[in-house]
């Protein structure tokens, strides 16, 4: 099976911490970025740079509300990252019972 490349940039994003801990952040609903910058030990710009990956990977929608950005989680986004894991599961499962039978 060929990946497709959103898969790749999504578990891209999902490799760094920092973006990690946004995304459970924005679990609570809707956030300026400034709100979600404020507890991190980096810049603005830094975080800025973090939530522009999360946008590209599609886990992320932004809305300009004058001068403020907002962000939001996507539904679904990451339904294609939980079918390949579970295609994966699904798969080494099955080995791991066939190696148990033999055994």
């Amino acid at each position: 099976m060929v990946e497709q490349p959103s898969l790749d940039r999504v578990y891209g994003a999902l490799a760094d911490g920092t973006r990690r801990r946004l995304l459970a952040q924005l679990q609570a609903g809707e956030a300026r970025i400034t709100d979600l910058a404020a507890p991190l030990p980096m810049s603005f710009a830094a975080v800025a740079r973090h939530v522009s990956v999360l946008q590209r990977a599609g886990l992320v929608a932004r809305e300009v509300r004058g001068r403020e950005h907002w962000l939001s989680l996507r539904e679904g986004a990451l339904d294609d990252a939980e079918g390949w894991i579970s295609e994966q599961t699904a798969f080494w499962q099955g080995r791991a019972e066939a190696l148990e039978r033999q055994l």
